[in-house]
């Protein structure tokens, strides 16, 4: 993960999607990237889950849509190397639970497999505001009525690429759960973001689970759901 966890600067507010990702080369602590990252396929068509999603006698229909890095990740302040990312370790785990479409957000220019090499790359993205571009067909949004937005946190923010992805489509009168994997940050200043990057959108609870202990967090994903009201069991 990328240690620099969650509370980050407000991204302002760009809906142009480049192509173009930029190389960073500025220098951060061990404590810059604190994210995670699914693994799963990317698709421009999101993937059902079975089924479905009930609050008292009406259904809600939920896209789950996460950004997940796997790789050389912080772990305890040393690092260790993932083979799926902790904020898909934990997507998987929600939508195992729920009747939710999935959408698994890619960057065009994947980030790097070194630790090191994404930390520098995500402050080069953070200081100029940039935003990433988005692999593939994004999403529709229409028929949806929450929109869970997964993904680690770095440098007390969701990376940039959160912010291409949320500017791109219309969240008006959607309500937005901020899903995130961390080190230290919590949810970093996601619902700050989110309530300027979605706007007409409400912004309801959202779930943080430290990156190290995703694999354990079952008890922790399902009171969340629970509480939130996108819990059937």
């Amino acid at each position: 993960m990328i240690t620099a966890q969650h509370h980050g600067a407000l991204p302002g507010r760009r809906t142009v999607l480049r192509g173009a990702l930029l190389t960073a080369t500025a220098t951060l602590s061990a404590t810059s990237l604190a994210g995670c990252s699914p693994s799963s396929p990317r698709s421009g068509t999101p993937t059902a889950s079975q089924s479905a999603t009930t609050t008292g006698s009406n259904v809600k229909r939920v896209l789950l849509a996460y950004f997940s890095r796997p790789g050389e990740n912080y772990y305890y302040g040393g690092r260790t190397d993932l083979k799926v990312g902790n904020t898909e370790v934990l997507a998987n785990k929600i939508a195992d639970r729920i009747a939710c479409d999935t959408y698994r957000i890619q960057a065009a220019d994947p980030y790097p497999h070194d630790y090191d090499a994404t930390v520098k790359r995500n402050v080069r993205e953070q200081d100029t505001d940039a935003r990433p571009a988005v692999e593939g067909r994004l999403p529709s949004l229409d028929g949806y009525d929450a929109i869970l937005l997964a993904s680690p946190i770095w440098n007390v923010r969701a990376p940039m690429i959160m912010t291409t992805f949320t500017e791109a489509l219309d969240f008006r009168g959607k309500t937005v759960h901020p899903v995130t994997t961390y080190a230290m940050s919590d949810l970093g200043t996601t619902e700050r973001d989110y309530a300027v990057s979605c706007p007409g959108a409400t912004i309801a609870e959202g779930l943080a689970v430290r990156g190290e202990e995703v694999k354990d967090a079952d008890t922790e994903v399902e009171a969340w759901l629970r509480r939130i009201k996108l819990s059937t069991r």
